[in-house]
């Protein structure tokens, strides 16, 4: 029996449509109308080419062989004649999954000018290519990639992925492109990236059919000494290895080697899996990537169902407890009330639970807790705290102007609790000086998951609420008082695509929202060092995945800056950038200044500098308007700068920043 799948070509229906190959009158051609050139029956062609297109039209595998047929075009789709070179890869779908090894054994491989194969020009541009290949038979099933041309003449065209079968892998290209946009450019383990890329027959991406033809799901067999063989897989590396193992931080041959660096749960399967994972043994493709085979009752539990969908059985595990996390998120939410003076007692402790001082009026902003219900249900947050459900609560004042958060009048608060379950956050504000305009006020509350064991500031589940402000006098408030906003230009997803656990990264912050929760503490007037990798929150995260802060120190180093392409925006900034949006306001940067304080940044320098910080690009940046480490005035964040970025550097400006950083998928 032959396996044949056939594609339907565009010259096809221009010759049924009577506009290709020779009239049946034996006339060369039809002449043009007066004063205009005829139409030539047969189009030029060409015999070299700086791009390579091609028309895949059929493939058959019968015995000992794979035979596939294709057109071939240049940039200016001109038919190719005189190629020579061609190649095809089959991967094997077997029972132990897709596998293709070196010696031919499973699966197999053939270029033109090997012994057998035949490369024949059946007419101009227009090929069959049949490639020995011993092991396959008539009934295999596998994955196929083509590639042609190669040489002096003729460019490469790309990998093209001319058969899959279904269920070949149960992760997408999608999942993997969030993060790894272009792994064309991208700075992953591979020599040369951009070769090992591929398209399907319909042009799109598909860079897991093309890794899996080396990386399957069998390895490579090693001998009793650990030395590679040609047997077993294609590579050392599994396709599930890559994914389950090479993404976590791990050691290899006595080194450690950074994965994600922080709340990455390789075990949230969903993060990868769009498909169901379908497991019969711990000892099956996967599963032993993790856990050793000797683990009885699980595997019995496996083999007694085969419908056992493993990515359910991770995300409910109490041990990691992503679906509880989950569940959290989902079943609450906080509000805060607009900062209020009142008459009443508190008493402030410092960080180690020693009364600080006692307080009979303050400054205050009401925390409330909500279900998600229908009908929402206001719950009593002393009992909840009291019962060890919530393990923090906490509050911060904020000077506020421009739509950014600009100081902070005080730190320092104390706890009343109302009969209705409300707690008050209420402060004795001393800093008279910070904040001028107006005051407003953020929140945090973190509920305890199954992982909690006393309060580290970096597990639960944290919420974060900020209120509305209200006009500051610097000792007094207001009646007027003003929404909160913020410009934020990151997607709500951007940082739980990776931080896909979600529980805190520290003190209590969360990645929900795109890590709107970080902006409390990292913002334009928290003068905060990060490691001396940049201030703010936009800086702070540029410098921390690829400028200085992604080699902080153990603790902090990232691996962002060797296995994702800087210049990928869009895995964050999915709606784009727009320079010219962002506020001409001067941001705190004793980060630039090796902890120095009393000095700050221009915006869109600050930002740019994070990751663009050699003297070169600094001396650019200044000629220009940016300033990095002024000297900061008493209203700093009042005074406009003088940077010049967006006249040039702005969305669909000359040099706009698109053209240098990627913002499409």
């Amino acid at each position: 029996m032959k396996h044949l799948t056939k594609r339907k070509l565009a010259f096809v229906i221009a010759a049924a449509m009577g506009i290709a190959g020779c009239a049946d009158d034996g006339k060369d051609g039809q002449d043009g109308a007066p004063g205009e050139p005829g139409e030539p029956s047969n189009p030029p062609v060409v015999e070299a080419s700086e791009v390579t297109n091609v028309e895949f039209i059929s493939h058959m595998v019968e015995e000992g062989q794979v035979t596939l047929e294709f057109e071939i075009t240049d940039e200016e789709g001109l038919l190719i004649n005189g190629l020579e070179n061609a190649a095809v890869y089959l991967a094997a779908k077997t029972e132990d999954g897709i596998q293709r090894s070196r010696d031919g054994s499973v699966g197999g491989s053939a270029s033109a000018s090997d012994e057998g194969a035949t490369l024949t020009m059946l007419d101009d541009g227009r090929y069959e290519f049949v490639a020995p290949m011993a092991a396959v038979q008539a009934d295999t099933e596998g994955l196929i990639r083509l590639q042609v041309g190669g040489g002096d003449s003729i460019a490469s065209s790309p990998y093209i992925i001319v058969n899959k079968p279904e269920m070949t892998h149960t992760t997408t290209t999608e999942t993997c492109q969030s993060c790894h946009v272009d792994f064309a450019t991208s700075p992953v383990y591979h020599k040369h990236p951009a070769k090992y890329t591929a398209i399907d027959l319909e042009g799109n991406s598909d860079l897991l059919g093309a890794c899996m033809v080396c990386h399957n799901n069998v390895a490579r067999d090693v001998d009793s000494e650990g030395n590679s063989l040609d047997t077993g897989g294609y590579a050392k590396n599994t396709m599930q290895k890559i994914g389950h193992i090479n993404h976590v931080t791990r050691t290899e041959d006595g080194e450690e080697v950074l994965g994600f660096e922080k709340d990455f749960a390789v075990t949230n399967c969903y993060t990868c899996h769009a498909e169901p994972v379908m497991n019969t043994s711990l000892a099956g493709n996967g599963c032993s990537d993790c856990h050793s085979t000797d683990m009885s009752e699980s595997a019995a539990l496996l083999s007694a169902n085969s419908d056992f969908d493993a990515r359910e059985f991770h995300v409910k595990s109490e041990k990691i407890g992503i679906d509880e996390r989950q569940t959290i998120r989902e079943g609450y939410f906080t509000t805060l009330s607009v900062p209020y003076y009142e008459e009443v007692d508190f008493t402030i402790y410092d960080r180690y639970g020693v009364i600080k001082s006692e307080e009979t009026e303050g400054f205050c902003t009401d925390l409330e807790l909500f279900t998600t219900d229908e009908t929402p249900v206001k719950q009593i947050i002393k009992d909840l705290y009291d019962d060890g459900t919530l393990v923090y609560t906490g509050a911060y004042l904020h000077g506020y102007y421009n739509e950014s958060l600009v100081g902070r009048p005080a730190d320092s608060y104390g706890k009343v609790d109302r009969e209705d379950g409300t707690r008050s956050l209420c402060f004795e504000v001393i800093d008279s000086d910070a904040g001028a305009n107006n005051l407003m006020a953020s929140s945090r509350l973190t509920f305890a998951d199954g992982t909690w064991s006393d309060y580290d500031g970096e597990n639960g589940v944290s919420f974060t609420s900020y209120s509305t402000n209200v006009t500051w006098s610097g000792t007094e408030l207001g009646t007027e008082e003003f929404d909160y906003d913020r410009r934020h230009a990151v997607t709500a997803d951007s940082c739980t695509t990776c931080h896909n656990n979600d529980t805190n990264f520290h003190k209590n912050g969360s990645y929900a929202e795109g890590g709107l929760d970080c902006v409390a503490c990292h913002n334009n007037g928290q003068d905060r060092s990060s490691g001396n990798s940049a201030p703010g929150f936009g800086p702070m995260v540029h410098s921390k995945h690829w400028g200085v802060g992604s080699n902080a120190g153990e603790d902090d180093a990232n691996a962002a800056a060797r296995s994702l392409n800087a210049e990928n925006c869009v895995s964050c900034h999915a709606e784009g950038i727009s320079l010219a949006e962002i506020p001409n306001q001067y941001m705190l940067s004793k980060a630039f200044n090796e902890g120095t304080a009393g000095v700050m940044t221009s915006p869109i320098m600050a930002n740019c500098f994070a990751c663009h910080n050699d003297a070169a690009a600094q001396n650019h940046m200044e000629q220009n308007g940016g300033e990095l480490n002024t000297p900061t005035t008493a209203d700093w964040f009042t005074e406009g700068t003088a940077e010049s970025c967006a006249t040039c550097h702005d969305t669909g400006k000359s040099f706009g920043i698109e053209k240098f950083h990627n913002f499409e998928r």
